[in-house]
């Protein structure tokens, strides 16, 4: 005898609520994994043994990649710090040379310049072992806007920094990594890849894929020794985010710098896709639970309130000049 329609009906239903509960768990687990034991066994893991001794970070003057740079110093990683500004990149590495006892490298490098770069930072590379890869540098819209309204050049920078950079510092440290058969590469990408994002259709498009770029990643090279972690952040407290006064005050849910920093390393070698912030993972939770259709009109929402903001700010300003 077939099941009435009812039968499908409740059966479909607890299957739901099944893979739901189900992933509930698996996301308490994986949190507890990645942020609560290393606070409690308070013993960090040797990266330059487990990888490699020398970490490079991209974007690293200012922010998430600034930060990054300090937490991997503090862990005893050399680093090669990578930007475009040869003036803050040598206060950097004084700083952190002062304040630790690693080496540095500094390689001044515009990414929006694309292919062009990307041969003389390979050889600038060339006999160093390369233990972490930390593909930070990005770049965001000035503010919440329009396709039509930004201008080409940002949105080529836009490509050109968020796609092409960590496509190419990816294929130029692989080949070594892959000699040693050890290695890491951490890619950071944004919660803007979760769904299409009305008023920042671009950035968040460019985020997408760095999200499907390590995961494929990933795939080809797990049996190599390479690990590939992919990191989606929400809201951060710094300069990429100043165009509203709303995400430049420190709270639960928009951390600091360093205070991510801090969080994202400690995940590293335990899961291969986080957030990289606590409370940040309570956010992907509840965020993947509606649909992408629901996800994008909140994000629309959300940016046009951003939006505001920026508006807001700048028309003062306009005035007094």
């Amino acid at each position: 005898m077939l099941p009435s329609g009812i039968e499908i009906f409740a059966l479909v239903g607890l299957v739901t609520v099944a893979y739901i509960i189900a992933n509930i768990f698996w996301d308490i687990l994986l949190a507890i994994q990645a942020h609560l034991i290393p606070r409690l066994i308070r013993r960090q893991v040797d990266l330059s043994a487990k990888y490699g001794p020398w970490a490079v970070v991209t974007g690293c003057t200012d922010g998430v990649g600034k930060a990054y740079a300090f937490e991997l110093a503090k862990r005893k990683m050399n680093l090669v710090l990578i930007s475009r500004t040869e003036e803050k990149l040598q206060l950097l590495a004084r700083e952190i040379e002062s304040k630790h006892a690693v080496k540095t490298a500094v390689i001044t490098a515009d990414f929006s310049k694309g292919q062009a770069i990307a041969r003389e930072i390979e050889l600038k590379l060339k006999g160093m072992q390369i233990g972490i890869l930390v593909n930070n540098v990005g770049k965001q819209y000035t503010y919440p806007m329009y396709v039509g309204e930004v201008p080409e050049q940002e949105l080529w920078d836009i490509i050109n920094i968020n796609v092409g950079a960590t496509t190419l510092m990816t294929r130029i440290v692989l080949p070594q990594m892959l000699l040693r058969k050890k290695g890491a590469v951490v890619n950071v990408s944004s919660s803007s890849e979760l769904q299409p994002l009305p008023l920042m259709t671009v950035y968040a498009a460019t985020k997408a894929y760095i999200r499907s770029f390590s995961e494929a990643l990933r795939v080809e090279y797990q049996s190599e020794g390479i690990t590939v972690q992919h990191l989606s952040p929400f809201f951060i407290n710094t300069k990429m985010n100043a165009f509203s006064h709303r995400l430049q005050e420190n709270s639960l849910l928009v951390p600091d710098a360093p205070t991510y920093a801090e969080n994202a390393i400690d995940t590293l070698g335990r899961v291969s896709h986080s957030t990289g912030y606590w409370a940040h993972g309570l956010q992907y939770f509840f965020t993947m639970i509606p649909p992408v259709l629901v996800r994008t009109y909140v994000g629309a929402v959300m940016n046009h309130v951003f939006r505001k903001d920026y508006m807001h700010n700048v028309k003062p300003q306009m005035s007094f000049l």
